[in-house]
């Protein structure tokens, strides 16, 4: 991965700090199914409310389950299915909107969920892959071709692969791929024992 220099307070885990959302894969490297079983384990291992592990995720491997790669390929927003074309895994993050235990409303299954797959994104640096949230999806369309039951949701779709190298990142793709990492102020979002007073 490109290293990239980030403005830190405070000195953080190498592996957030080399986590960043790119978007020039190489179509060239695949993902084993030692590493879709590694990936998927940091996800299981994450908390949730009540233990209930509400998160569903949908491994969609261009090599290993190519029909599926093309469905969840066809559930992306054209914007997303540019650079995404030759990313070797694409996953279809989903949660439970009803706990186990008694089938009630789980609101906090996204936040639950949210965290399995951070934990996917961070097991994913520490493997030297690249991986990319994406919102732009048709919920709809990931419901139907992949027969999610209702109770399920789906809430964000992943990318993860390997980076092209520098020299062989298209020129449409360097401006963004090669862009700087910001974030807020970290006073602007988090507060130290009052709202809107600094930490």
């Amino acid at each position: 991965m490109i290293p990239k220099n980030i403005d830190s307070s405070a000195d953080i885990n190498p592996l957030l700090s080399a986590r960043y959302s790119g978007i020039s894969y190489d179509a060239e490297r695949h993902l084993s199914h030692q590493q879709l079983l590694m990936l998927a384990e940091a996800a299981r291992w994450a908390p949730s409310c009540f233990g209930d592990e509400p998160w569903r995720f949908i491994f969609c491997s261009r090599q290993l389950h190519p029909e599926a790669w093309d469905k969840a390929w066809d559930c992306l927003m054209p914007g997303n299915q540019v650079w995404c074309q030759h990313a070797p895994l694409l996953v279809i993050t989903c949660t439970d909107t009803l706990f186990r235990h008694n089938d009630k409303p789980n609101s906090f299954g996204p936040y639950d969920t949210g965290a399995a797959a951070m934990s996917i994104c961070t097991q994913a640096v520490s493997m030297g892959l690249m991986t990319h949230q994406m919102g732009g999806f048709s919920v709809d369309k990931a419901t139907e071709l992949f027969g999610i039951p209702e109770r399920y949701r789906p809430v964000a779709m992943m990318s993860v692969g390997y980076q092209l190298p520098l020299e062989r990142i298209p020129e449409e793709f360097r401006e963004k791929e090669l862009k700087p990492r910001q974030r807020q102020a970290l006073q602007s979002r988090f507060f130290n024992g009052a709202w809107d007073k600094g930490l």
